[in-house]
């Protein structure tokens, strides 16, 4: 049974939850508001939604885990101020201490340092430098809605309650800057690579090549700079969105006495997804033997804004992880049944909660709306409840719906049709 044919009046139904979703957001962004990873606040805003779902979940779980908030972003600075240090002991070791060939031995640790960090923060999202910085309690709430008899299948659809520290440069300048603030400095690392093997080759250091990099300092700079941790931003669409997508499901089923007999619904809140999905990684190790007991699936929402970008993220994490064929080709039945035909996409310089929970072995995918432009609100101030995009709020707690039952009617198959 599709979920439009669920209740009567399915269709115009959808417009009353999508106000809920909107209603709801508004309400804490006004009341709550920011939410950094490890904050009251981000506590706060799940405990509330959780209370939105009221009785149709069964059980609220909540786990605590500890997590360094500003670890993934943090690096930038920190690569930053190496590259400005990088400039200085050239040009000290051009001007002040020429006897010696020193510079080029400093490069390699600074360089390393930095792909280090670029590598295990950004493109796997491993724990690089956290264990050096402050650290502080998330949460993860888990709305359960119960099977009615045997649990043989389980869908967990999650949304981040955190957001963002500003991205200074989107907001200042929209995606040509940002991406200038970050395609610059890899550049100016390079370049300090192959002037670090020049001057080693050499013996000696290279006054032309020195002067040539200093067109690089700024990047250095920029790179300090990018983030602007004076202004946590609201997090309307990303991704209170997705949370209240995955309570507005649960609500559904509640609010129809609609109870499946071997299919259990989760809606998860995940904390410190900003901080490198931190909360999605906790989940799934401390519950991944519980979701290989019965067939499970996650379905990570995040951010409903962009209709015309609406799309299945079968890839993630900068292209490193590959979702699960047959969750996307569920999503893509699913999206069909919505009346909607989503394209297959890549998440191609960041990553999704999904992406965690693949890496755990849990199959999984992610459905988001959002200009991979990216738009000019993406991690910035702009990301306000006044540009909540309703119809795309709808369409999205429509599929997942959708998803929902056609996932209790023929579990995961390699296709639907």
């Amino acid at each position: 049974m599709k979920a439009s044919e669920s209740i009567k009046n399915f269709k115009p139904s959808l417009r009353m939850y999508a106000n809920f979703a909107a209603r709801n957001i508004k309400k804490i962004c006004a009341e709550i508001g920011p939410r950094e990873a490890g904050t009251q606040a981000e506590l706060d805003a799940q405990n509330y939604m959780a209370e939105q779902v009221g009785n149709a979940a069964d059980t609220v779980n909540q786990e605590a885990f500890k997590v360094a908030p500003r670890a993934l972003l943090g690096w930038l600075r920190i690569s930053g101020i190496l590259l400005v240090i990088a400039w200085a002991v050239y040009m000290v070791n051009m001007f002040v201490a020429k006897d010696v060939l020193y510079a080029p031995f400093v490069a390699i640790v600074i360089s390393a340092m930095i792909l280090y960090m670029i590598f295990g923060e950004f493109l796997f999202y491993k724990k690089a430098i956290d264990p050096l910085l402050p650290q502080a309690t998330s949460h993860n709430t888990y709305c359960v809605r119960k099977a009615s008899g045997e649990t043989k299948r389980r869908i967990i659809i999650g949304g981040h309650a955190d957001s963002s520290m500003e991205w200074r440069y989107t907001h200042l300048g929209g995606a040509p800057l940002m991406y200038f603030s970050y395609i610059y400095p890899v550049i100016g690392l390079a370049y300090l690579l192959f002037i670090t093997v020049m001057q080693l080759v050499q013996g000696e250091i290279n006054p032309t090549l020195i002067w040539i990099n200093c067109a690089f300092l700024p990047a250095g700079i920029m790179l300090i700079f990018a983030i602007n941790y004076k202004i946590c931003v609201e997090g309307a669409n990303d991704n209170l969105t997705g949370c209240m997508a995955a309570a507005a499901v649960i609500k559904f089923l509640g609010d129809n006495d609609i109870r499946f007999e071997n299919t259990e619904v989760v809606a998860l809140f995940s904390g410190a997804e900003e901080s490198g999905l931190r909360g999605a990684k906790a989940a799934a190790e401390l519950h991944k033997d519980e979701y290989k007991e019965c067939e499970t699936m996650f379905l990570a929402i995040d951010t409903l804004t962009d209709y015309e970008d609406m799309a299945i993220y079968s890839k993630d994490m900068s292209f490193m992880v590959s979702h699960d064929k047959r969750v996307c080709a569920l999503l893509k039945k699913a999206s069909a049944n919505a009346d909607i035909d989503l394209k297959y996409s890549a998440v191609f310089a960041g990553a999704s909660d999904a992406a965690a929970m693949t890496q755990a072995g849990i199959p999984s995918t992610c459905l988001a709306a959002m200009n991979p432009g990216p738009p000019k609100y993406y991690h910035t101030r702009d990301d306000k409840p006044d540009i909540l995009n309703l119809k795309t709020i709808e369409k999205g707690i429509e599929i997942a719906l959708e998803t929902v039952f056609l996932f209790d009617e023929k579990g995961l198959q390699d296709n639907y049709d």
